[in-house]
């Protein structure tokens, strides 16, 4: 059963969890990019990165980062470069590489499926996009603590409430890519697709740009 502290997390999580941010805007990247399975492996690597904030909490290294304004503004702003990284890289995809898409005649049947991606670097951009975000170690630093008693066994309620965490995410982030990839046949076409990956670029550099002028 769980007890009123596990009960109010999820609460909070819930919460979190569907606040639209820079991990809903990198699944949609990806499944307009690759498709809904390329979505699918970064909502697993964004997810897969709670497990790593939630053990550095537990250990204290958290701590340091919350302590230390130097390590706390290398990681911020490592993780905004990493997100104005994926956006620029949106962004050139969008108004270059694909603008000869425009001006190519129309064919009878036309492509429904985009090139396939490499499920690694999907996995991997979701890791570290969720790693190199300085607010989630701060949440797990701040909220992990009010829901571990004394006498719990810290290392294990942490990654506890880290598993209910993971949850809501793949749950939540599933249902994103989800719905995408069910409108992936008006997607793929030229006009709209680059329009919605300068779109999803464009927010991603916003989130990056917003989280290095950020103050502690």
């Amino acid at each position: 059963m769980f007890d009123s502290q596990i009960l109010a997390f999820i609460g909070v999580a819930f919460i979190l969890t569907i606040t639209p941010g820079a991990d809903t805007m990198l699944v949609l990247r990806s499944v307009l990019t690759g498709g809904r399975r390329a979505g699918l492996v970064a909502m697993l690597g964004i997810c897969s990165g709670l497990f790593i904030h939630a053990t550095f909490s537990a250990l204290g290294l958290s701590l340091i980062i919350v302590q230390s304004a130097a390590a706390f503004e290398i990681i911020k702003l490592l993780g905004a470069a990493y997100l104005i990284f994926l956006g620029s890289q949106s962004l050139w995809q969008a108004l270059y590489k694909r603008s000869d898409a425009s001006v190519e005649p129309a064919q009878p049947a036309m492509r429904t499926t985009l090139p396939a991606r490499n499920k690694k670097q999907s996995f991997i951009e979701g890791l570290v996009s969720n790693v190199l975000n300085p607010k989630v170690s701060v949440f797990y630093l701040a909220f992990l603590p009010q829901f571990i008693s004394p006498g719990d066994p810290v290392l294990a309620k942490s990654l506890l409430l880290a598993v209910i965490h993971f949850g809501m995410g793949i749950i939540w982030l599933t249902l994103v890519a989800t719905l995408a990839g069910q409108a992936r046949t008006l997607l793929v076409q030229p006009q709209v697709q680059r329009k919605i990956e300068a779109f999803a670029g464009a927010v991603l550099i916003l989130f990056g740009v917003r989280l290095a002028l950020e103050r502690r």
